[in-house]
């Protein structure tokens, strides 16, 4: 784990909180297409700054949280600018837009009144439906097709089911929880070595 403060991986993670508040503007001023090739980027930085953490051996803390912050930036931000552009595309598919924003805000909320802190867990699952979610998105808002959005929720329903049931498991905070099934290993791991 490093303690360099600038390295690529934070440099990517970072490069979505800066993007933000400019997603908002393309989305205010009514410029789509700019809108989606700056969300394009900001998801590809989070698809690859793990990626490049493990690969430069350049894992820490601070990149954990700044991961976390910048998808935390880009998903409050999506919907609403998503709102501005695309008002009759969400009004038409709320429920799943709706179960969408529920599914990223319960875990959240759940690991806040548990620790007091936002978990930062960045499961298989979620980074599986981050990818799905990314895509569904794209297709939705460009060509109009809403089925891959609706498994695309789907699948972010049940991933919000495993985070909170880590949070419920934790008994401390813990970052880069691979899965439930892993935490589950883990804990027979360790009362096997604390009888043995």
């Amino acid at each position: 784990m490093t303690t360099k403060l600038v390295t690529i991986p934070n440099l990517l993670s970072g490069f979505r909180l800066f993007a933000a508040p400019f997603l908002l503007y393309l989305a205010w001023m009514g410029h789509p297409n700019l809108f989606l090739v700056l969300l394009a980027l900001s998801l590809l930085s989070d698809s690859i700054d793990g990626f490049v953490a493990r690969r430069l051996n350049e894992v820490s803390e601070l990149g954990t949280k700044l991961d976390s912050w910048g998808d935390l930036a880009i998903y409050l931000t999506v919907p609403l600018c998503a709102w501005w552009l695309w008002p009759e595309v969400l009004r038409r598919e709320s429920f799943f837009v709706l179960l969408v924003i529920g599914a990223y805000i319960i875990p959240l909320m759940a690991g806040f009144v548990k620790f007091q802190r936002l978990p930062s867990y960045h499961t298989w699952a979620a980074k599986t439906a981050a990818v799905l979610m990314s895509v569904a998105v794209f297709i939705l808002f460009i060509f109009d097709i809403s089925w891959p959005f609706y498994c695309a929720a789907i699948v972010q329903a049940l991933v919000a089911c495993e985070e909170v049931a880590i949070t419920l498991r934790l008994s401390k905070l813990e970052s880069n929880v691979r899965s439930f099934w892993h935490l589950i290993k883990q804990a027979e791991e360790d009362s096997k070595n604390t009888i043995a």
